[in-house]
């Protein structure tokens, strides 16, 4: 087994993150490229300073701005599905996800939604998407009522045509094509994504078995690649892979080369990596602070961030105010190889304005560094300037 220092660790990850030096060309051909090293973007409305998807890109790629991960890609380069919880996924995946889906969809409330629905309903929608599309829920012909979902204070849809679609994107027989001032815009695959939709990932006769253990590898190898070094111990990381992780499939690969076991000093944990992650070569740090959205793949697993970095980041944004150390939506920097600091802020009026500014013991932030990325960032999202704290404060753990 490798066992990597954490100064090793961080190296890799930033690297295989693409948070060096820039990488990939600017621009939609950027995005489309970086949804394809990345193998998913996890998606999340919360929009203070750009969703997490529009921070996750803008740290990466060049020349774009804020909603331009959904122009770009949507339609015909990417799907909305589950991975890391609900993600963008590049076309490519498409096919084994809807032949995985295509008999049984067990994730994330499938068959309550469809208990609570009425007869006909999913069959209706369907049929209205296929003549209709691309079409925005609110659009459907309504269908009535439907009891609500409710996970943890979570409220679903009350509309029996919009969980009729739930159902169907869960399905993969339409997909998130887009997205437009009513919400999301759905249309049926053929349409949306025509090479990936007729494309086949299973010899017909298959068992649902061993169609569900090919998914399984391949998904956990597409994970791996996904988080860099994903930890056998589970956790929300794996998210809907749990079952191939308690199957010992992790195992069998790691046996057959697929992917590599790694320990980092000082954890306790086993990690999954990449086949032959130690020899890929990645370009030098450029000196720029990078604004990391709070559901970077660089921070999905917070025991590593800590274990590497140093770095004890907590998204705190369920938690109720009183209880918060820092902030509701605060966001991590990252300078070379080191998690320098996290910074508090918002867009509002045109205007980017940075609440408070909390650098770690020991880093060495320059007031200059972190106002380059920030007016980089305002001007990708529309605002015209960058208004920071008179101080910054030192992140007293």
């Amino acid at each position: 087994m490798t066992i990597l220092t954490p100064t090793e660790a961080r190296a890799f990850l930033v690297g295989h993150h693409l948070l060096r030096a820039p990488e990939l060309p600017p621009g939609a051909a950027g995005l489309r490229a970086l949804l394809e090293r990345l193998r998913c973007i996890q998606l999340d409305p919360l929009d203070p300073l750009g969703t997490n998807a529009d921070l996750v890109a803008l740290a990466r790629v060049d020349g774009i701005a804020k909603g331009d991960v959904y122009r770009h890609l949507l339609p015909g380069h990417a799907f909305e599905h589950f991975a890391k919880e609900r993600c963008l996924l590049p076309a490519g995946a498409f096919p084994w996800y809807r032949d995985e889906l295509a008999i049984e969809a067990p994730w994330w409330s499938h068959a309550e939604r469809l208990r609570r629905l009425p007869p006909g309903v999913v069959e209706k929608v369907l049929e209205e998407v296929r003549a209709r599309g691309p079409v925005a829920a609110d659009d459907l012909t309504d269908h009535g009522p439907v009891e609500r979902l409710d996970w943890s204070g979570w409220k679903g849809t009350p509309r029996a045509a919009k969980m009729a679609l739930e159902v169907l994107q869960t399905r993969c027989e339409v997909v998130v094509c887009g997205r437009s001032a009513r919400g999301k815009v759905y249309d049926v695959p053929e349409r949306a994504l025509p090479g990936a939709a007729g494309t086949r990932v299973h010899a017909r006769g298959r068992s649902r078995a061993r169609r569900a253990e090919a998914f399984h590898r391949w998904a956990v190898v597409e994970r791996v690649e996904a988080a860099g070094l994903l930890s056998t111990a589970g956790g929300s990381t794996w998210s809907m892979l749990e079952p191939a992780r308690r199957a010992r499939i992790p195992e069998a690969l790691v046996a057959e080369g697929a992917v590599e076991a790694v320990q980092v000093a000082g954890s306790r944990r086993t990690f999954l990596a990449p086949r032959g992650f130690a020899s890929r070569r990645h370009p030098p740090p450029d000196g720029r602070v990078r604004l990391l959205g709070p559901l970077d793949p660089l921070l999905w697993d917070r025991g590593l961030v800590r274990a590497a970095f140093g770095f004890d980041y907590t998204w705190e944004v369920y938690r109720p105010a009183h209880l918060r150390r820092f902030g509701w939506y605060v966001c991590p920097l990252l300078q070379g190889d080191a998690l320098v600091g996290r910074l508090d802020g918002a867009l509002r009026d045109g205007v980017l304005r940075v609440r408070a500014v909390w650098v770690e013991p020991g880093a060495a932030l320059d007031r200059a560094d972190l106002l380059a990325c920030l007016e980089r960032h305002a001007a990708a999202c529309g605002a015209r300037r960058v208004v920071l704290p008179r101080r910054f404060r030192i992140n007293r753990a």
